[in-house]
């Protein structure tokens, strides 16, 4: 079938985009190629999904309201995995309006485009930011959200109401993932295992926040991928009126301290880490954990790959990369 992503030149993106390729289907990618990371990175990416005949690419805007319409118009597509959005819990403290633009009225685009031109299933990235500073653990679908502690993840959260709108009034079938802290080779230079990997090969201190006093439901890239290409395959329906649209949690099961992760990490590189302990930042959580039964229970999936063979995997990559 045919199938847009946006955000294809991204980590996930790219990854979806390959999986999508590798077994037939056709893929129309969507990505600015801006400048908040590395382009240099995403170009790289998306060479390597340029080289398939099954692939075409589209440098756009997804917030350009007349650019997505035409793009709509001009190419059907039979589903849609949305990935593209302004990324990052720390840069929307200060950069706030890009968040609005690029992850509210760019999904709204996005929507609009689905509805209106007969869209079989909208998939589209949430995140475990939406939890906010929930302290019960593991994380639930059930548990409120009402309380953000970024204006990422008030963006996120408003993209799940959205969606949610868009299947009640349109029956467009919409299924939302809380991606956990997704991790492995091609990775966002912006994440934190990222950064660390650079300090450390290059022997410069790793900030390490809340004294070192935090866990993440890390999750490997190939198991997040399996995860939504299951969803992707699995329409929600519209049951004794409710809405067909899901939600689901993405996550490892399993949260990580980030000094055993720091240590993992220096394991596989052959390096210790230099650390500089401060206080927890505006706008981070102590730990996040995510519970999976749901999505378990929907496509019969859960991450199994272990966190010191994804880092092992990201490191051999890294290193290869960047020449190190």
């Amino acid at each position: 079938m045919k199938v847009l992503v946006t955000g294809a030149a991204g980590f996930i993106g790219m990854h979806i985009c390959e999986r999508l390729l590798e077994r037939g289907d056709e893929v129309l990618g969507v990505d600015d190629l801006n400048d908040y990371y590395d382009p240099e990175l995403k170009q790289a990416r998306l060479r390597r999904l340029e080289s398939r005949s099954n692939f075409r690419f589209h440098r756009l805007d997804i917030a350009d309201t007349d650019a997505m319409a035409r793009l709509f118009s001009s190419e059907p597509v039979r589903r849609v995995v949305h990935l593209a959005a302004q990324a990052g819990v720390r840069y929307s403290l200060t950069n706030p309006h890009i968040y609005a633009r690029t992850n509210v009225a760019g999904f709204v685009n996005v929507l609009e485009g689905c509805r209106r031109h007969g869209v079989e299933h909208l998939v589209y990235a949430s995140s475990s930011s939406v939890y906010g500073g929930n302290t019960k653990m593991p994380f639930s679908e059930g548990d409120a959200v009402d309380h953000p502690v970024s204006m990422y993840a008030a963006t996120k959260r408003a993209n799940e109401l959205m969606a949610h709108t868009y299947s009640h009034l349109y029956r467009l079938p919409t299924t939302g993932l809380r991606f956990f802290t997704v991790y492995g080779p091609w990775g966002r230079p912006d994440m934190a295992y990222f950064s660390f990997t650079r300090a450390i090969l290059e022997g410069t201190a790793i900030e390490v926040f809340n004294h070192g006093n935090m866990s993440r439901d890390f999750t490997y890239i190939d198991d997040i991928i399996e995860g939504v290409i299951r969803v992707v395959d699995r329409v929600p329906q519209a049951d004794a009126g409710d809405a067909p649209a899901k939600i689901f949690n993405i996550g490892g099961g399993a949260p990580v301290p980030l000094l055993e992760f720091i240590a993992t990490l220096e394991s596989c590189l052959g390096s210790k880490a230099i650390t500089r302990l401060l206080p927890l930042q505006a706008g981070d959580v102590p730990a996040t954990c995510a519970s999976v039964d749901a999505l378990s229970r929907w496509v019969g999936f859960r991450p199994t790959t272990p966190i010191d063979v994804g880092l092992d995997r990201f490191a051999r990559w890294y290193r290869s990369y960047y020449a190190q």
